[in-house]
C-alpha cells in the first residue's frame, strides 16, 4: 500500500522548530493495529490519519503507542497539509473523538475551536506534591487521553523552565503533568510531560492550552491570551475563551512530504 506522508511543525513559524507531527492520508480507515504501528514507526508525539468524507474529513490521532481522544497540534498540522494540497479553501471540519473540530485559515494563522477542558478542583496528593517539588497548587484535570492528569502552579517562568520531574515515577503512576506559570513576556508558560500517554515531554500541546486558557483566563480577567509552551522546541499559542470552547491560533510549517510504502496484512 501507498499513502501520501507528511510532517508538519505546529505552533511554528518556520520547521526546525514547534510541535512535528506526521499526516497520513488515507481513502479508508486502516485496522487499527497498523494505524498504531505506522505511529510507532513515524516516533512522533502524534500521528494523524485523514480520511475525507463527501467535503468533510475523519481524523484520528495516535501516539507511538496509544490512540488518543483529543490532539491540538496534530489536528493543526493536519489542517495545514489539506490547505497545502488545496483540499480545502479556508476551513476544514473535522470529524473526531471529540466530535466537530473546525480550523480556518486567516493568511498563515490557522485558529482551532476545541472544546475547553477545565480542571475539576483542588488535588491532594501528597507523595505526588512532593515529586513536582512542592508547586504553589495542584488540580486535577478531566481525562483527555489515558492516565490522570494534573495541572501544578509554579512561581514563576524560570520554575517551570528549571522543572524536571521523574518521568520514569510519573509513568508508573500513570500521570501526566501539565506545569505553568505567569510569562515574563507572555501572559502565560508551560510545559507538558506525558509519559502516561507515552511521551517524556511533548514540545507544544493544543490540547493542553484547552486548560490553560480557562484556568488563566479566570485568574487574569481576560478571555484572550498569549501562551508560550518553553520545551526545547517551544512554540507561541493565542487561546481565546469563548463559552465552553476555546480557539487556538498558531502557525504550522512544512517540513517534508512524500509517499508511505508498506505491506497490510489481510
Amino acid at each position: 500500500m501507498r499513502a501520501p506522508l507528511y510532517q508538519v511543525d505546529a505552533f511554528a513559524d518556520a520547521a526546525l522548530r514547534g510541535n512535528p507531527a506526521a499526516v497520513m492520508l488515507l481513502e479508508e480507515w486502516l485496522d487499527d493495529a497498523v494505524m498504531k504501528a505506522i505511529a510507532a514507526e513515524n516516533n512522533l508525539s502524534e500521528t494523524a490519519f485523514v480520511v475525507p468524507d463527501d467535503g468533510r474529513f475523519g481524523l484520528r490521532w495516535f501516539t507511538p503507542t496509544t490512540e488518543v481522544d483529543l490532539c491540538g497540534h496534530a489536528t493543526l498540522a493536519a489542517a495545514k497539509v489539506l490547505f497545502h494540497r488545496g483540499d480545502a479553501d479556508d476551513a476544514v471540519h473535522f470529524d473526531t473523538r471529540s466530535g466537530e473540530l473546525v480550523v480556518r485559515r486567516d493568511g498563515e494563522r490557522l485558529t482551532m475551536d476545541l472544546p475547553a477542558v477545565p480542571v475539576l478542583g483542588p488535588l491532594d496528593d501528597p507523595e505526588l506534591y512532593e515529586l513536582l517539588g512542592r508547586p504553589d497548587g495542584l488540580w486535577q484535570i478531566k481525562q483527555v487521553h489515558h492516565g490522570r492528569y494534573v495541572l501544578a502552579l509554579l512561581a514563576d517562568e524560570d520554575a517551570v523552565a528549571a522543572a524536571a520531574p521523574d518521568i520514569a515515577e510519573l509513568g508508573r503512576r500513570r500521570t501526566n503533568v501539565l506545569v505553568t506559570a505567569p510569562g515574563r513576556d507572555v501572559d502565560v508558560v508551560s510545559r507538558f510531560f506525558a509519559p502516561a500517554s507515552g511521551v517524556d515531554e511533548d514540545p507544544v500541546t493544543g490540547s493542553a492550552h484547552c486548560t490553560l486558557a480557562p484556568f488563566w483566563s479566570a485568574r487574569l480577567g481576560r478571555d484572550a491570551l498569549h501562551c508560550r509552551q518553553i520545551s526545547h522546541r517551544p512554540g507561541d499559542v493565542h487561546t481565546r475563551l469563548v463559552g465552553d470552547r476555546v480557539q487556538l491560533t498558531g502557525r504550522a510549517a512544512l517540513f517534508f512530504e512524500g509517499t508511505a510504502t508498506f505491506e497490510v496484512m489481510r
